[in-house]
């Protein structure tokens, strides 16, 4: 049998409640959204919807008494930063973001900048941090937007946000948050921190199916945000403009409702596990791995240390070899599945000194065991002496 050890990419395997949740409205449901009758079948998948909008809201401290009216659906966080940067940025604007990020916020603003938009992206240090204070000083030169990482998809570094948000709400620039990584392990309340929009995914640290995620909203930045999509909602279909009311503003065509009924199954599994139990089990495993990661000859660990503030994502290079080679040997010989590259995110690796040779990631889940940690040690043990 396997290991997986590629969480940071999808968590694997999920509660068992959601390829049920997806097999049971395929099967036995399957009614569009707001498309048909109103026979109960139709008010199932409404009510699919409307119940985790609600308990996204809620998980990520919505607005307006966590309305959900201001979660919008997407299939992954790209989308969702799409929709944001190119729905509120135009020409003559300046955007400010980390060297830190994910290229599913770099891609989208390089075009912008393309377009003629401003692009500052601040260097964090070189165990993938942003430090406040920079971060204000930027903003001294002016600034239409920030888009932070809450987490790394390569190190693991685990941004200051609370401080990072106060600098933004003390400047009037709104704050977009990416919590790919952090959604559903971390802690987050959209409100408190006064962000514009906090982005998520359903497939990592939700447990959810690929093909989910979403934003939530400050229901004033969302005004200041035009569609990327337009076109069928369901609703007004006398109108020949898209809908500015919330949420089939951001919402054309339909949506993905075999995966948000496994989205939502996982969001009830989160509830009955506990979201603080999850993070300590996996915290517990990275501790484990990264003692053992060590204690091997040649190995080099990216990034923050334990004592940092950090999730269990780590990203290491062994000696002179090549991580694309470690990752097959790993899966071939041991069974055990990894990450190898530039994990869609050259400028981390350039902050974190791994560009262009990338690094090795390992990240353990909450249905790993401190077996397989072990396993995994031993195995890179065994190739670091060959």
């Amino acid at each position: 049998m396997s290991i997986y050890l590629n969480n940071a990419a999808t968590t694997w395997p999920k509660p068992q409640s959601v390829p049920d949740a997806i097999y049971d409205f395929i099967v036995n449901r399957g009614a569009n959204v707001a498309r048909g009758s109103a026979s109960m079948r139709d008010m199932q998948s409404l009510d699919y919807i409307f119940t985790c909008r609600q308990k996204l809201a809620e998980l990520f401290g919505g607005y307006e008494k966590c309305d959900p009216r201001f979660v919008t659906l997407t299939s992954n966080v790209t989308e969702s930063m799409n929709i944001i940067i190119k729905g509120f940025i135009r020409p003559g604007m300046k955007a400010v973001t980390s060297s830190m990020e994910h290229n599913s916020v770099l891609r989208p603003l390089r075009r912008a900048e393309r377009d003629g938009t401003g692009l500052e992206i601040i260097q964090c240090s070189m165990k993938g941090y942003l430090d406040p204070a920079t971060l204000k000083k930027a903003f001294s030169q002016g600034a239409d937007i920030a888009i932070i990482n809450h987490c790394s998809n390569v190190s693991g570094s685990l941004q200051n946000i609370a401080d990072i948000a106060e600098v933004c709400r003390g400047s009037g620039v709104p704050l977009v948050l990416d919590c790919a990584q952090t959604g559903g392990i971390v802690k987050i309340s959209a409100k408190e921190l006064g962000a514009a929009a906090v982005c998520f995914t359903g497939h990592k640290g939700l447990f959810g199916p690929q093909g989910t995620g979403g934003i939530v909203w400050d229901p004033e930045f969302a005004k200041r945000c035009s569609p990327l999509i337009e076109g069928g909602t369901g609703s007004l279909s006398h109108e020949e403009y898209q809908p500015s009311q919330m949420p089939d503003r951001f919402e054309a065509g339909t949506p993905n409702v075999p995966g948000i009924a496994g989205l939502l199954a996982a969001l009830e599994w989160i509830e009955k596990e506990g979201m603080d139990n999850i993070r300590k089990n996996e915290e517990h495993l990275g501790k484990m791995l990264e003692e053992g990661l060590k204690g091997i000859n040649g190995l080099k660990i990216i990034g923050p240390s334990s004592d940092d503030p950090r999730l269990p994502v780590y990203s290491v290079n062994l000696k002179e070899m090549d991580n694309a080679r470690i990752a097959r040997d790993l899966s071939d010989i041991y069974g055990i599945e990894t990450r190898p590259g530039l994990h869609c995110a050259p400028l981390a690796h350039r902050t974190l000194g791994t560009f262009p040779e990338g690094a090795l990631r390992i990240s353990p889940g909450h249905f790993n065991t401190a077996d397989d940690i072990c396993r995994a040690v031993n195995a890179l043990a065994e190739i670091a002496i060959r």
